[in-house]
């Protein structure tokens, strides 16, 4: 029978439907509106790639991509889903319509950086989704929890890419897991990547139904029901594999021209990663792009860090530009001791630039 759980509240699909007990929690509101058969929705874009806007979409565009993730995932009727992103965006609300269309058992959480700091070890959940920073967390902070992680069926991993350090931890799990690409247009994910086990893939793999392609700039183009069969064209540059399965490269606006060199930047914060990671400098980090009068733009290097001794960042500035060569390698070094994340978890590199 489904159930969902919102702290100690837990109610029936019935319960839910005629709004027996009401509690102020948006979940609790949106259960309710689609169990009523309400038809069409507002949702939010994450804000991560500018300012935050209205979407419209519809019952059936919901109810759509539900399926071929169900689909794709093998998921079935009274699977236990742990709920512990911001049921505000599309990647809590799509977790809440599986949930619903599924019969599965709900249980939502307030999300938080480590969402089974107060998870009993023994507590036994088939699906989850979260955000790289949260796995990262539960993984580095709670490993006694990974019995829990390990007797799911799957865990999507989304709103940010997956790092080389957590991939290397993700190795460790039994549990399928699987990157996911997708955004508030396509109705969260369109396609999943097998980060760990024999199946580990480099390439996304589109979900049943979904038509992929590419537009004259390189960028992927999709078409499906649950893009009401109208084609999205977006700004993520991809190596297009096979009709279902893509490599992403970066997005077309993140190119920096840096005194008229077109640099990649996703391409170069993997390779900045690589280079953390051998000085065992482990924080958070980011690239951006500084308007230079001299170069246009100039690639700056931000470590979520208080700062590093003198010896450490000797060694970091002569291994990029041993690494990078003179005009990858950044042109400035800066400090900050806690990024600014959007809404949904990101980085928000416009406010980072401007403190």
């Amino acid at each position: 029978m489904f159930t969902l759980q919102i702290g100690n509240e837990k109610r029936t699909f019935e319960q839910i439907r005629v709004g027996e007990k009401p509690i102020q929690h948006k979940a609790w509101q949106f259960c309710h509106d689609w169990l009523n058969g309400q038809t069409d929705f507002v949702l939010h874009t994450s804000g991560s790639t500018g300012k935050p806007k209205p979407i419209e979409i519809t019952r059936k565009q919901m109810e759509a991509s539900a399926k071929s993730t169900i689909q794709a995932l093998g998921l079935i009727e009274n699977d236990n889903f742990l709920v512990c992103i911001n049921t505000d965006f599309i990647g809590g609300k799509m977790m809440l319509v599986r949930g619903l269309e599924l019969g599965a058992n709900l249980v939502v959480i307030e999300p938080s950086g480590n969402p089974l700091q107060f998870i009993e070890p023994n507590s036994q959940f088939d699906f989850m989704a979260v955000v790289p920073l949260q796995l990262e967390n539960i993984l580095s902070q709670s490993p006694e929890k990974k019995a829990v992680l390990n007797q799911m069926k799957a865990i999507i991993v989304g709103g940010a890419p997956v790092g080389k350090k957590l991939e290397q931890k993700i190795q460790l799990l039994k549990s399928p897991v699987f990157s996911t690409y997708g955004m508030t247009e396509t109705i969260s994910h369109i396609a999943l990547k097998r980060l760990n086990g024999n199946e580990k893939s480099d390439c996304f793999q589109s979900l049943p139904n979904v038509e992929i392609s590419q537009d004259e700039r390189g960028c992927l183009a999709i078409q499906s029901e649950i893009t009401k069969n109208e084609v999205i064209i977006t700004n993520d540059l991809v190596e297009l594999i096979s009709p279902t399965e893509f490599r992403w490269l970066g997005r077309v606006d993140n190119i920096i021209n840096s005194g008229g060199i077109k640099i990649q930047l996703e391409e170069l914060e993997s390779e900045i990663e690589q280079i953390l990671l051998g000085l065992e400098i482990n924080c958070q980090f980011a690239i951006c792009p500084i308007p230079d009068e001299k170069l246009g733009q100039k690639i700056v290097l931000f470590l979520e860090l208080k700062s590093l001794s003198d010896e450490i960042f000797s060694e970091l500035t002569s291994t990029m530009g041993n690494q990078l060569g003179k005009y990858r390698n950044p042109k400035e070094t800066r400090f900050q001791t806690t990024f600014p994340l959007t809404a949904s978890g990101k980085i928000d590199r416009k406010k980072l630039v401007v403190k």
